[in-house]
């Protein structure tokens, strides 16, 4: 296996996460790119053009690159993506055409690029492996009424039927994927993701809340996108009922400033008498978060669903308790009662319980974050990698074995 198509039509590897429609996939893209291009494969990252200013071809690492192709105005966003994938497969297929690309197999992100991987499979001849991200369906569990594409579900289960493989992060996933949408288990790998342990390190808490102005305060950390499925309303009244709340500060790290999610939440914060006490960084650099985990006490992540909770991997690797959700991979990524608490979902009285405990608790805090930062030693890039490249390579194999048999077939009988 020699050079791979990744298709992430929404989700471009250069895009700052934490913005809109922005978040762990684009990290996850960069960074399994990176990491495979470092074991020889050439990653061609195709994406739709989305800012007039980006070039066509941003390198990556000397292996990958990611190439933006016109498909539809640059405003257009991920809801309005799905009436251009015509127009996107098209100008994919003739890119490498152009260029005389030929790959032995495409890796899709997300339903949109799932949907075009089937085509560019079917063109080019070469096994198809996708990865969700998130499920439609688990959403719509979570955070029922919540406004969705009306072809996503459908458009899903096509996808989870007749991908060659489909590369998930948990087993909750996994389950996810045969008990609802009928995907054979031996079609699915389990791979988790990583995390970068030399970025994201312990630092001096001191040194960042110095540079941060911080003066003695207790800091809770929340690093994500300001959608309510992050359940960010119920961080929100957990800061109204947390003991000696005067002193606490909540950082929130993700979103834009003047959008309708962060004007939602600042009259939320308003209504509820908390404004003062929290601050609003906006979408924070990958480089500079690390400046914010140092410094805080602990990362809370009180989401309705997670499909991994990529802070909550880079909080534990910076040495930071983790206080989350019950769902999704965010059990994955906590070990409840040593590396932080896992709570129920929904209950801010059980999250509460838990920060006050750890806010108060200097020492089970400290060996807490000394356990995260292990358990985060052991989901690296470089591993992901590796799992990857043999879940691939058994694919292109199998395929090609399954076209050899097929040839044979078709040969007249001596």
């Amino acid at each position: 296996m020699k050079r791979i198509a990744v298709i992430s039509v929404h989700g471009c590897p250069v895009i700052q996460a934490g913005l809109k429609d922005a978040g762990g996939m684009n990290v996850y893209v960069l960074e399994t790119a990176r990491a495979l291009s470092e074991r020889g494969i050439q990653v061609d990252i195709f994406t739709r053009h989305h800012d007039p200013l980006d070039p066509m071809i941003v390198h990556l690492s000397p292996g990958a690159r990611a190439i933006h192709l016109p498909a539809g105005p640059t405003s257009t966003d991920k809801s309005g993506a799905y009436d251009l994938l015509p127009e996107f497969i098209k100008q994919v297929s003739g890119y490498a055409a152009a260029w005389g690309l030929e790959y032995d197999l495409v890796v899709s992100h997300y339903w949109l690029s799932g949907l075009v991987g089937i085509e560019l499979s079917a063109q080019w001849n070469v096994p198809h492996t996708t990865s969700f991200h998130t499920l439609a369906a688990v959403k719509q569990q979570a955070l029922p009424g919540e406004p969705e594409h009306p072809a996503r579900h459908e458009s899903e289960i096509k996808i989870a039927r007749t991908a060659d493989q489909v590369i998930v992060w948990t087993d909750h996933e996994c389950r996810m994927l045969v008990d609802t949408y009928g995907t054979e288990p031996e079609r699915i790998a389990i791979v988790p993701p990583g995390v970068d342990g030399d970025r994201f390190a312990p630092s001096c808490k001191a040194d960042a809340r110095a540079e941060l102005g911080l003066n003695g305060e207790k800091v809770l950390l929340y690093v994500g996108r300001l959608e309510r499925l992050k359940g960010i309303d119920t961080l929100f009244e957990v800061l109204t009922q947390l003991e000696h709340s005067d002193g606490i500060r909540l950082y929130i790290a993700g979103g834009s400033r003047g959008t309708p999610a962060m004007r939602r939440l600042l009259c939320l914060a308003q209504d509820l008498g908390i404004r003062h006490k929290i601050k609003f960084l906006g979408s924070v650099p990958h480089d500079r978060l690390k400046t914010y985990y140092a410094a805080a006490d602990i990362c809370v992540l009180p989401s309705y669903y997670e499909s991994f909770g990529f802070a909550a991997l880079e909080a534990a690797a910076c040495g930071k308790p983790v206080v989350a959700s019950r769902v999704g991979g965010l059990t994955t990524v906590v070990i409840d009662g040593s590396t932080g608490f896992l709570v129920n979902w929904r209950c801010p009285g059980l999250f509460v319980e838990r920060l006050d405990l750890l806010l108060n608790n200097e020492t089970l805090s400290d060996e807490m974050g000394g356990a995260a930062r292990l358990h985060a030693q052991t989901l690296t890039w470089e591993a992901t990698a590796d799992r990857l490249i043999h879940a691939y390579s058994r694919l292109v194999s199998w395929t090609a074995g399954r076209e050899s048999d097929s040839l044979v077939a078709l040969q007249p009988t001596p």
